[in-house]
């Protein structure tokens, strides 16, 4: 009795609302002050749970680590912070509730106006002006000018235009929920637009949120629309610190007509060539004839510029074997396995990274860490783990392949008169595998590349060669294709038994092969390879974003061609895909 009169004492000098809760969880007492809280005149014996939804184990748990809840009662916000009684057997608990609302206004306030950063730029504006007569540049402009600066006014930002097809947008933070949920509806605007180019209008846009200050939130939008136009525009990319998001992306990336950038970045390839002690050249793992090729055709472009190379190589698949042998036989090229690579590199070695801009997947990434001297030069969507800062990097998603980049950078050299037929051959090779021989991804500068090689004595008939599969290999893609199964909205899926060491090739083929039946739009092959590890070609003609979907499972690659690696059987990772896409399709 003595007890419960101290509690109450206590309780009624309180000067803020509380009640004391027993160990059933029943409110023993309270204060006048708890009607600021709860609408009810007495609430001896009510239980806590049911007016606070707050269990009495987590009160006790709250209290015995000094954590606290909030709960919302009456148009306002309260923090409880609890103690329990030791002094008594029984163990009540005390309950503090404090009126948090103004602070949570102001916090929110705070929040709402933070400072958000977008960088906007027009993916072709260059080829708009080469490609349109000057009175329907001024149309097509002013028209782009419109809709950016509408979008801005509805975002309440404050544009700056930097350039004729740059903008910088400083908007508060109130306004991200609303431009996320509709998913930039300004890349659809832009892409509406008519003109008299044969590609349309679309913009890049990266933003940056939650920076400690307007400083730092420019350079995650700096970051972003690098990003954006890596991966190769017509999409958004919103950075909040280091996650990631992505929106839009359904146009194939425009060719560019200008090479300008490539005599450029050919220049200065030139120069850190003549710089470098040593040079390495690398590219991923298990290395297909892209990679390959292009890595003969840098060994090239360094011996033009004076200097020998080194190949670093470990593992080949059985497809490759034939040209690398070749390769070998000529014993013109360097190659080394990852021991020795890491025996020479230091400080000044100059490494160049082909095919791949993501440190996981090169031949040897460790490589990677013993010098700052990096080049890259791939025709990859630029992924989130790209190579930090690397010295002179070369990411054209429009391009067709690795192959073409490299190519079209030895025309900067002179290099024809003194590219060996095999390399030609090579490079040609490559750009064959990834064009699925020049039949997607190809534009006017594939071509041009193309016929340079065959002027420099590339030759058709070996090229094909080069692609001739075993018997075994011949059956396995054959009953992959003929075990396909077709959904009624066109896309097929497929998966290859046993384990195949030319599994990622065989997937290709047939996902290319699947692609010619009526009616299919995108295709999804799985198969195991020799380790064990389940790899996924996706190929798809444009209608389905292929790369967005191998994104969300690790993988990535272009619109209409993309793979990943996963751990997950080919069924498994199957079903996985057909997940992705139903609810992509319940999204639209």
């Amino acid at each position: 009795m003595i007890e419960e009169n101290f509690e109450k004492k206590f309780t009624a000098l309180v000067p803020l609302p509380m009640c004391v809760v027993n160990q059933n969880g029943k409110i023993l007492n309270s204060n006048s002050l708890i009607d600021k809280v709860f609408i009810y005149d007495e609430l001896t014996d009510y239980d806590f749970f049911a007016l606070t939804g707050i269990k009495i184990a987590d009160l006790i748990s709250a209290a015995e680590n000094n954590v606290s809840k909030t709960i919302n009662r009456n148009d306002r916000k309260f923090r409880l912070s609890v103690s329990k009684d030791e002094k008594t057997e029984e163990g009540n608990v005390f309950v503090f509730f404090h009126d948090i609302t103004d602070y949570e206004k102001l916090k929110n306030k705070y929040d709402d106006e933070r400072v958000c950063v977008a960088r906007v730029n027009v993916d072709n504006y260059d080829e708009m002006k080469i490609n349109t007569e000057p009175e329907m540049q001024m149309t097509i402009s002013s028209q782009v000018d419109k809709i950016v600066r509408r979008w801005a006014a509805k975002i309440r930002g404050s544009i700056v235009a930097t350039s004729p097809s740059e903008y910088i947008i400083y908007f508060p933070f109130m306004s991200v929920e609303n431009i996320t949920r509709n998913k930039f509806t300004v890349l659809d605007e832009v892409r509406d637009i008519e003109s008299e180019a044969d590609f349309p209008m679309s913009l890049s846009i990266g933003v940056g949120i939650d920076g400690a200050d307007v400083i730092e939130t420019k350079s995650l939008a700096d970051a972003a629309i690098d990003l954006a136009l890596g991966r190769g525009g017509d999409q958004a990319v919103v950075r909040r610190g280091n996650k990631i998001e992505y929106y839009g992306g359904i146009l194939q990336t425009v060719e560019k007509g200008n090479k300008g950038k490539s005599r450029v970045i050919a220049h200065a390839l030139s120069r850190l060539i003549e710089q470098a002690e040593r040079i390495m050249i690398m590219g991923h793992k298990n290395p297909d004839m892209d990679a390959f090729g292009s890595e003969l055709g840098m060994f090239r472009f360094c011996q033009i510029n004076g200097k020998n190379s080194y190949i670093v190589l470990s593992e080949l698949s059985d497809s490759m074997q034939t040209i690398y042998k070749s390769a070998k036989e000529r014993d013109i090229y360097m190659f080394i396995d990852h021991k020795k690579a890491l025996e020479l590199i230091d400080e000044n070695t100059l490494l160049i990274v082909v095919d791949t801009h993501r440190p996981s997947y090169t031949e040897c990434g460790e490589l990677l860490e013993h010098t700052e001297r990096i080049v890259v030069i791939d025709h990859h969507r630029k992924a989130v783990d790209a190579i930090e800062s690397p010295v002179l990097s070369y990411i054209e998603s429009y391009a067709s392949s690795t192959a073409e980049l490299v190519t079209e950078l030895l025309q900067y050299t002179g290099g024809k008169k003194q590219l060996d037929k095999f390399e030609a051959e090579a490079l040609l090779a490559g750009m064959t595998v990834d064009t699925n021989r020049f039949a997607v991804k190809t534009g006017v500068r594939t071509f041009e590349a193309a016929a340079w090689l065959r002027r420099a004595g590339a030759d058709t008939t070996i090229v094909k060669r080069l692609f001739q599969n075993n018997l075994e290999d011949f059956k396995a893609r054959a009953k992959a294709i003929a075990d396909a199964e077709i959904s009624e909205d066109g896309i097929a899926t497929s998966t290859l038994e046993g384990y195949k060491s030319e599994a990622q090739i065989i997937n290709s083929q047939v996902a290319d092969e699947l692609l010619n039946v009526k009616g299919v739009r995108a295709a999804f092959v799985a198969g195991r390879d020799e380790t064990g590890q389940t790899v996924i070609s996706a190929r798809s003609l444009g209608e389905v974003n292929v790369q967005v979907i191998m994104e969300k499972i690790g993988g990535g690659g272009h619109l209409t061609t993309a793979g990943a690696q996963v751990e997950e059987t080919p069924e498994e990772i199957i079903d996985v895909i057909k997940l992705i896409l139903e609810g992509m399709k319940s999204e639209e």
